[in-house]
This record gives structure tokens, sequence and C-alpha cells, in this order.
């Protein structure tokens, strides 16, 4: 798997938020894009998630010499993010059920309890997200990312609301990560700068 963007640039209206970037990202790679708020860190998320377009420049994701269909894209990220919403009126366990129904994913709801556990939530699957405080709810945004194994990760504030415990566990899946594909992670957290292979800064 590999991701090369070229040229990308983004606005709103006359406002220029990204503006020629380029980068290449290989399998086993973690990319950090550093930078304050509102210099474009989650917009280049969403343009590499196929959520929104840029206006100008490209991205392409290719295996081999294979290019990927941006169509398919979509069922090969795993997406983390603070404005990712979740069915507060659902448990943890029917979130994930849901979000694997939709995808068409044939997963065991023994499967959904490991996945539960590998996020911390292995005892509180069955409550519903309304009693969730924040560090869960981030928490069930990881299980939701990693439902289909994706090979491209893109985390943006990674661990927002995490404690200790939490943001260990977030190292772990950005570990694990590097042995299936290759991860993004956008941030202004200088403390995870320390995970980046390639950093790209904006201002």
């Amino acid at each position: 798997m590999q991701l090369r963007v070229t040229q990308l640039s983004a606005s709103y209206g006359i406002r220029t938020i990204l503006r020629g970037i380029s980068f290449e990202l290989q399998r086993g790679e973690v990319l950090v894009v550093s930078g304050p708020n509102g210099s474009g860190k989650s917009t280049l998320l969403r343009i590499l998630a196929g959520l929104q377009m840029p206006a100008s420049g490209s991205v392409s994701y290719t295996v081999g010499d294979h290019q990927l269909d941006p169509r398919d894209m979509r069922h090969l990220i795993g997406w983390v993010a603070p404005d990712l919403s979740l069915y507060r009126e659902l448990s943890g366990i029917e979130n994930l059920r849901f979000f694997a129904d939709v995808r068409g994913l044939a997963i065991s709801d023994a499967e959904l309890h490991d996945l539960l556990r590998r996020v911390g939530l292995g005892e509180r699957g069955h409550d519903r997200l309304a009693a969730y405080s924040s560090g869960m709810t981030q928490r069930l945004r990881y299980a939701f990312a990693l439902l289909h194994r994706p090979p491209v990760l893109l985390l943006d504030e990674p661990t927002v609301t995490l404690d200790e415990r939490g943001t260990a566990f977030v190292e772990q899946i950005i570990t694990d990560q590097r042995q299936r594909g290759l991860t993004v992670i956008a941030t202004n957290d200088p403390r995870e700068l320390r995970y980046a292979d390639l950093l790209l800064k904006l201002y």
C-alpha cells in the first residue's frame, strides 16, 4: 500500500487552507500532520478519506502497480475524529453491530466483544452510549475504525479526552497498524510527534 499526494490545495471560499501539499507514504509508515487550529489538518484528513474534494492536486492509493479506484477507498480506510457521530441511544456493541451490517461485514458477536475488550470497553459493551464518558466514546470510535481491519488508518486528534491508559492503547494500535498498512495522524499535541516517520507541518 502506498499513498501519494501531489500538489494538493484546498480552500473555503476565497480563503486557501492548504497550498501545494505533496508527500508519499509507504506501508508500515506513519505521517504526523501538525499545526495550530485552523491550519488545515482536519481538512487534509477529510480529503485523504474521500470525504472532501480538493481545489486542486491529487490523492492516489496504490497496491503494487495497481492504482485503486477512489470509490473503493472508503472500504479500506479507518477513521477516528472527535466529530465522528455514534448513536447515543444504542449500546456500544449495538453501535458496532449496526455499522458492521451497514458495511456488509461478516463479523460475529464474539469478535465484536473482542474488539471492545481491545479498546478497553469489555465490561461496558452493553451500556448505552449516553452513559459513556467522553473518553469511553473516543475508545468506541477506535473500535468502529478497526471493525474492518483497514489498511489505511486516519486519526484526527487521536488521544483527545483519553487518560494515560487510553493513550497507551492508542500507541499500541499505531504500532499494530504498521504491520497492516499506513497511518496518518493530525495533531497539535507535541507528544504525538514521536509517532512520525514523516512530519508535515502546517501553518
